[in-house]
């Protein structure tokens, strides 16, 4: 198992690769802020998934979105 400074070394290199590093930064303050509890996000995060198939479809649509605004 990893200890704590290199779960949050890795942790903070991933949110640097995709945000810049003020919005790191408010990522952080509104996880802090809020009591983000992981586990119950975790325990929602794919209750409206009932197949591959759905989730593939949501993915695509995600993408597309994206694909358009970037």
């Amino acid at each position: 198992m990893k200890n704590d400074s290199i779960i949050l070394k890795e942790a903070l290199d991933l949110l640097n690769e995709k945000m810049n590093p003020a919005e790191v930064e408010r990522f952080i303050m509104l996880v802090n802020n809020q009591g983000f509890d992981y586990t119950k996000w975790r325990e929602n995060l794919w209750e409206d998934v009932d197949s591959l198939e759905t989730l593939s479809s949501k993915a695509q649509k995600f993408y597309e979105r994206n694909e358009k605004a970037g």
